[in-house]
């Protein structure tokens, strides 16, 4: 069996992810900021599960963002 870490290099022979912070700042629209903060919990999450909630993810931002606009808001 390979072994992932040596006695010389005790480091892990894979880096760690680099997890992103809470949703960005920049998001105007509360109902999207609301659906992107879904992503705080991932890290949190067995990798299995990671599929699920990116899935879930688009499919609710799709949905949001092919809602009509109010009237006098959005699309030009």
């Amino acid at each position: 069996m390979t072994e992932l870490n040596s006695e010389h290099e005790p480091e892990a022979a894979q880096p760690a992810p680099v997890w992103p912070e809470a949703a960005p700042d920049g998001i105007d629209d509360p109902s999207i900021a609301a659906i992107v903060s879904a992503l705080d919990g991932v890290r949190a999450l067995p990798v299995a599960e990671h599929e699920t909630v990116y899935s879930e993810l688009h499919d609710a931002l799709l949905h949001a963002l092919n809602e009509d606009a109010p009237m006098g808001e959005g699309r030009a």
